[in-house]
């Protein structure tokens, strides 16, 4: 009817401008575009001419291909035009994969994935699931085929500071009636994680409450105090020893056997029992690691002259039973007679064993590899950033899509703050937030409450983060010297504005109508959601989507940030930034700085600072002779 003029914006008003150039109704155009014996619903096309709706099928894409067909119009044209242009299509064919792996899949499909040959899709979803779903490191290999094999004894009953403290996500399982539990005539039964019997989670709790109480009970005396997440931490790992020594070794796990009626702390002093666990962990994985030599330092903690735990609890050895190849009945009656003697004769066993691991152990999990790509760069944080420019670039309409737009600026802020912060998971996680207007918690209630809050400063003009020192986990470093972690957060690329619309908006769209537990960052909110605040495994997996959506480079989408990025969790940001400084300055101390630690522990754990970078930032002043010449 007339030449185009114009290229409307909105992929509504594009569809109704170019059915009014070729003169057709909504009708008509059906009629022309969708085939005899084809179900493609009339009202479909209605809806999205009418503003009610927008394609988001494989068979919607397929009609809107043969409208520009029709119309001569470039190949993707109205798909250019859509308010939510990553979302993932609807209706791909995955064959016989789970619903629940269709989910994770799903979003890193190309559009004509369906239309494809065989081959080709086999050879995307491979990839697929190899590179975005689950990362194609050695150790997130073994870890995914161990995560399989559950034995640990969990403690449902200890608690600490009134919640309950359980093992990972990962090794969480349907528990065993203990009754039953009590004899081993059933292999089965110890073949995934079971509840601790009655007797072993009473010593766990007496254990926990010793070393996290405030005061030490009168009698007894500690050498040093166990946090939050420290307790949480020997909780799960001497639960998998206690569950490995229960496990069937019938089963694929091949556990020791020990009926749970037997199992106590008390068997924790006799050197048969750590060596049978030690060459176990060895046979699974093929090599010792820090690990073993870890649980060896725990074991040495316990049996410390004064101030172990089990040196100070000789009742223990009541409950111990004679078992043939880890404990002798001599050795129980030479404990009897000598409790301190026989603590003292295994804590230099382990100090022994502790010595000829360190010789030999390996490292499994290299904390670089899923961030190579990031680390070899020129300069790490500008090449981290990208993720955040990715995010921005495929945000989607609010006004159409509210939470998915909530989540995508919770996506952008997760990385922003973490870049200017170089925070633990934790601090980042429990940082709590003022609006601006409302009186700011008070420091000596952020120090109870051991975290941090986002606040505004009248006098900086500007968002504040305050932490008090108790809230980090190196609390006692050089670097805080018992003052708080203070830092006016920089109006850099649009960062303030972001911030408030998320505090103002967003994060009531995610909240929904749960209670707000007064963290920043919370998670979306759904019917089967019992809290909104995020907790360790729930934040590391937000973050891990985050990188999985946005900063892996997708050659089949053309979507994502980076080239060879790996998923990975908040923890690796904080390499990038001391890398990051190391590669610019050199200075160890101020990479410090960046993430609140010692320049030792950074030279140590964090900086990946190579020869050849030391060269080139030494080349780089020198050569400023030559340029001057």
């Amino acid at each position: 009817m007339f030449e185009a003029s114009d290229d409307p914006a909105a992929f509504q008003d594009a569809l109704i401008y170019q059915m009014r150039r070729f003169g057709e109704n909504y009708w008509q155009l059906y009629r022309a575009v969708v085939r005899l014996g084809e179900t493609f619903d009339h009202k479909t096309m209605l809806s999205w001419i009418q503003g009610e709706r927008v394609p988001r099928s494989v068979a919607s894409f397929e009609i809107l291909a043969r409208i520009e067909r029709r119309y001569r119009l470039p190949a993707g044209y109205f798909k250019a035009k859509l308010p939510y242009q990553t979302r993932s299509l609807l209706g791909h064919d995955l064959g016989d994969i789970s619903p629940a792996e269709r989910r994770r899949i799903s979003l890193h499909l190309p559009d004509n994935f369906s239309s494809l040959p065989f081959n080709k899709r086999e050879e995307i979803l491979d990839w697929v699931r190899r590179v975005i779903i689950s990362g194609s490191t050695d150790y997130r290999r073994y870890q995914a085929a161990a995560s399989k094999q559950r034995y640990a004894i969990r403690f449902p009953g200890v608690t600490y500071g009134g919640g309950s403290l359980s093992p990972r996500a990962n090794s969480l399982a349907a528990s065993a009636n203990n009754n039953a539990a009590e004899a081993f005539e059933d292999p089965d039964l110890l073949s995934g994680v079971v509840d601790a019997p009655p007797r072993l989670a009473m010593e766990m709790a007496d254990l926990i409450r010793f070393k996290t109480s405030t005061l030490t009970a009168i009698g007894f005396q500690r050498n040093g105090v166990w946090g939050e997440e420290t307790a949480s931490q020997k909780i799960e790992h001497l639960g998998l020893m206690f569950g490995a020594l229960a496990a069937s070794p019938a089963g694929v796990v091949k556990g020791r056997g020990v009926p749970l009626s037997q199992l106590t702390f008390g068997m924790l002093v006799f050197p048969g029992v750590w060596d049978w666990y030690l060459q176990w962990r060895e046979q699974r994985r093929g090599f010792y690691t820090k690990w073993e030599e870890d649980m060896l330092m725990v074991a040495q903690a316990l049996t410390r002259s004064e101030v172990g735990w089990i040196r100070q609890h000789p009742e223990l050895l009541k409950s111990v039973r004679p078992i043939e190849g880890l404990i002798a009945p001599e050795e129980i009656e030479f404990a009897a007679r000598d409790w301190h003697g026989a603590c003292d004769a295994f804590h230099r066993h382990a100090a022994n064993r502790s010595k000829e691991i360190q010789r030999v152990m390996r490292v499994h999990r290299d904390p670089f590899e899923p961030i190579m790509c990031v680390l070899e760069a020129d300069s790490p944080l500008a090449e981290y950033r990208k993720i955040t420019d990715e995010i921005l670039n495929r945000m989607p309409d609010e006004d159409r899509y509210p939470r998915a737009a909530a989540e995508a600026v919770r996506s952008f802020l997760l990385l922003r703050l973490g870049l200017h912060l170089g925070l633990r998971q934790k601090n980042l996680r429990q940082l709590r937030v003022c609006p601006r207007h409302h009186f700011p918690t008070s420091e000596r209630r952020l120090e109870d409450m051991k975290c941090g809050e986002l606040r505004w400063s009248d006098r900086e003009q500007g968002w504040e983060v305050l932490i008090p020192s108790v809230a980090f986990k190196n609390s006692g470093s050089s670097f805080f010297g018992q003052k708080p972690f203070r830092l006016i957060l920089p109006d850099l690329l649009d960062l303030y504005k972001y911030l408030e619309a998320y505090i103002d908006r967003h994060r009531g769209v995610l909240l929904g109508t749960a209670k707000d537990p007064g963290t920043l960052f919370v998670k979306t909110v759904k019917t089967t959601s019992l809290d909104a605040a995020y907790d360790s495994t729930k934040f590391y997996e937000a973050w891990r989507t985050v990188i999985q959506r946005y900063g892996i480079y997708n050659p089949y989408t053309g979507r994502g940030a980076i080239k060879g990025l790996l998923p990975h969790g908040p923890h690796n940001l904080r390499d990038i930034l001391a890398t990051h400084i190391l590669k610019q300055t050199g200075s160890y101390e101020q990479a410090s700085y960046a993430i609140q630690d010692t320049p030792d522990v950074v030279q140590q754990h964090y900086g990946r600072f190579l020869p050849q970078d030391k060269a080139a930032l030494a080349a780089k002043i020198l050569n400023q002779v030559w340029g001057a010449a």
